[in-house]
């Protein structure tokens, strides 16, 4: 049986940890320090090293990591990630024999080009797409193309465990809160958020159940939202005129 476990590193970043007592596969290690750190704790050895995309704080570590574990690198290929060993595309398969995991790949372009999901049963490591109650910014592509991409993950099972890579759920719920004040549910979650923060504890994996029900980028048809931005003038009321528009107050909040 295996666990997966968060590693903190940088300043806000998890790296996480696909484990059992005797070795780890880990994800988006943005640096190498805290990985070692992890696997000599527990002895482990590391297995392979799983990539979403080429942002430094994702990929900063790999080199160091390959340097003591001679380890695959799985991901999409980029002349920008020098690290990945094995490409993977849209419908393409990783297995993880040692875990017992087939993962399936999808690509999730709208915060940069090359970046993947990885998904299993309930479970989804999905980089810096989607957050803890938000989304990635739109470095790369458009504002249309993030908006599928998050809406693909929404449609996964309500109970997929959802891991992504930085702890931004207490931030992201302030901005919820804004676009719809009288949701109990983000409520609630500012409560267990500030409960988990108080102890020191990571705010994730969420759920697509949870992210559905309270981050406002998979609520663009909710009509209280839609009336708050109406209010900061909105005119554009499809899905996609609410998602843009959300993104950019998101991005000066």
């Amino acid at each position: 049986m295996f666990k997966i476990t968060a590693i903190p590193a940088l300043k806000d970043n998890y790296i996480w940890a696909i484990h059992d007592d005797h070795r780890a596969v880990v994800v988006d290690p943005g640096e190498a320090a805290p990985v070692l750190a992890f696997l000599n704790a527990r002895g482990l050895q590391l297995d392979s090293i799983l990539c979403t995309h080429r942002h430094n704080d994702h990929i900063g570590g790999i080199a160091k990591l390959r340097e003591v574990y001679n380890v695959p690198v799985y991901g999409r290929r980029h002349p920008d990630n020098p690290h990945i060993t094995h490409d993977l595309r849209e419908g393409g398969q990783l297995k993880l024999d040692a875990f017992g995991i087939v993962f399936g790949v999808i690509e999730i372009p709208g915060h940069l080009d090359d970046h993947i999901a990885f998904i299993a049963p309930d479970t989804l490591f999905c980089g810096d797409v989607l957050f803890g109650a938000g989304c990635g910014r739109n470095f790369e592509g458009t504002p249309a193309q993030l908006h599928h991409s998050l809406q693909r993950l929404a449609q996964l099972p309500d109970s997929t465990r959802v891991y992504c890579a930085h702890e931004y759920t207490a931030a992201n719920l302030r901005f919820a809160l804004a676009c719809e004040p009288d949701n109990v549910a983000i409520q609630q979650r500012v409560a267990a958020t500030q409960q988990l923060r108080a102890a020191n504890l990571p705010t994730l994996p969420s759920s697509i159940a949870l992210e559905k029900a309270t981050n406002p980028f998979l609520r663009c048809s909710q009509p209280e939202l839609i009336r708050t931005l109406q209010q900061r003038g909105l005119t554009d009321t499809t899905e996609l005129g609410v998602f843009t528009a959300l993104r950019e107050w998101r991005n000066r909040f």
